[in-house]
């Protein structure tokens, strides 16, 4: 069973000592040979503590606490050689990193909502071919990757992963991801009959499968920020930035300079006004409002976005991505330098609600460190 076999790796670990090194792998083959030095400087975090690495490349991390994974902050100039994160284990951990020079001028796909499935497939095959045709230096992918692993079980929910992770594998540029509400495992109980004992349950699943679900990277002198917005209380799940994370947020935003521009990317959008839009819902499977310890807030957008703001005061922070809405929505405030643009969902169009919604993804074009509108690309 995939779940007795990973209950080591998902438990909650006890505290100790991580140590490990970041190396320049300079034939890209994942193993550090003679002649391969270590970089200094390097920012290496368990999702909780924030490091960097010393002049031999090495890093220490100090009675960790995290989530059982490890990951580099991959740096401007630089790509992982394989996974950037790595699953806590007895091995000393070795990242390699090869370069790769950032282009002054380069695009990036924001896309959203894939659920995918064997019946929708096709349409992640569709988001490929069009995303191969625009050559983008990544793509990034906010969250609802799977048809569903909140009410199925494991048996389900980790065949739709696999799936995932074998659509995206061939995708020609690197696919970056946020995770969305469909990737919280078995959390509704009554309809997944899993046990919240379950090593993968809640969160656990999407880290096995795609490691850290918060995370950094930086690239062509932007710091982006993966964020998980989905946080859960008891059988459900509402749009909230745990405190663990907005710790780990700000210790991450200490390493960049103030004047380096930062792009946040999740799932559950910051604002929306889809749910103005449509109207308010009192009924399952998702109604607009929850009450969480004794206080009623919106589901489906971060009832703490002011808090994510707040840690941003003073940089630039162009613009935050969210999908979850299967609509491409495009806000902005006077005053407020962030755009909040949210992603139309793979997946495929809508006829529901108070206005169609087409199927798509959106192409920003970075020049000079600035990041334009976007250019919606609609999927048939």
């Amino acid at each position: 069973m995939l779940a007795l076999a990973l209950a080591v790796f998902l438990q909650a670990p006890a505290p100790r000592d991580l140590n490990g090194s970041v190396f320049l792998d300079h034939n890209a083959n994942g193993i550090r040979e003679a002649g391969e030095p270590g970089i200094e400087g390097i920012v290496v975090s368990d999702q909780d503590q924030v490091v960097r690495t010393g002049p031999d490349g090495g890093f220490r991390i100090t009675r960790s606490t995290g989530t059982g994974v490890v990951f580099v902050s991959v740096p401007d100039g630089y790509r992982a050689v394989g996974r950037y994160w790595q699953p806590i284990g007895e091995e000393r951990l070795a990242f390699g990193l090869t370069p790769s020079p950032a282009p002054a001028e380069f695009v990036f796909v924001h896309a959203s909502d894939t659920h995918i499935s064997e019946a929708s497939r096709g349409r992640t095959r569709l988001l490929k071919a069009a995303v191969d045709s625009v050559k983008p230096a990544f793509v990034i992918i906010t969250g609802d990757l799977v048809r569903d692993a909140l009410r199925v079980p494991e048996t389900e929910a980790s065949g739709y992963y696999r799936l995932f992770q074998e659509e995206t594998a061939s995708f020609s540029a690197p696919v970056w991801t946020a995770p969305g509400n469909h990737e919280i495992f078995g959390i509704e109980r009554h309809r997944s009959l899993v046990s919240p004992s379950h090593p993968l349950y809640g969160r656990g699943m999407y880290r096995h499968f795609r490691g850290p679900d918060y995370y950094s990277f930086t690239y062509g002198g932007i710091h982006f920020v993966a964020l998980n917005t989905e946080d859960i209380d008891d059988l459900w799940y509402y749009g909230h930035v745990d405190s663990v994370q907005v710790a780990w947020l700000r210790r991450d935003l200490a390493t960049v300079p103030t004047t380096t521009p930062v792009v946040t990317f999740n799932h559950i959008p910051f604002f929306t006004s889809v749910e103005t839009v449509n109207g308010y819902m009192d009924g399952p499977p998702a109604p607009t409002a929850i009450t969480v310890r004794g206080k009623t807030s919106f589901r489906h957008s971060v009832s703490n976005a002011g808090e994510i703001l707040q840690l941003m005061a003073g940089r630039p922070y162009p613009i935050a991505l969210g999908g979850h809405m299967h609509v491409r929505e495009s806000l902005s405030f006077g005053g407020v330098a962030t755009r909040f643009h949210q992603a139309a969902a793979v997946v495929g169009p809508s006829d529901g609600g108070a206005m169609p919604l087409p199927s798509g993804f959106t192409v920003y074009r970075v020049k000079g460190g600035r990041i334009d509108d976007g250019t919606f690309v609609r999927l048939p």
